[in-house]
């Protein structure tokens, strides 16, 4: 049985600029079977768009609370959003 798709957008706030936080991700999505993109902004923060099942989402989710080793994540932001049918996971600029 598979899950429906779902797609979230995640915010995150804290030191996840220039310690490989969106490269990350990108490993840790693809690795979960999802899709969607990882941006930094001009706030400092990172936005991830993700697309999948619920438990591999949930999974990201929980991940994006930790962050890669140098990154220090003080919050995260979540919500539902409409599927855009993503093929890949990708860094964006």
């Amino acid at each position: 049985m598979t899950s429906v798709s779902q797609h979230r957008i995640l915010h995150i706030h804290g030191r996840v600029q220039g310690v490989f936080y969106r490269q990350s991700t990108r490993t840790e999505a693809q690795r979960l079977g999802l899709t969607g993109y990882a941006r930094n902004n001009s706030d400092g923060t990172v936005t991830i768009e993700a697309e999948g099942p619920t438990e591999a989402l949930d999974r990201l989710e929980a991940w994006c609370y930790k962050g890669p080793v140098a990154a220090r994540v003080d919050k995260v932001e979540v919500e539902p959003g409409e599927v855009q049918g993503y093929q890949t996971f990708e860094v964006r600029h």
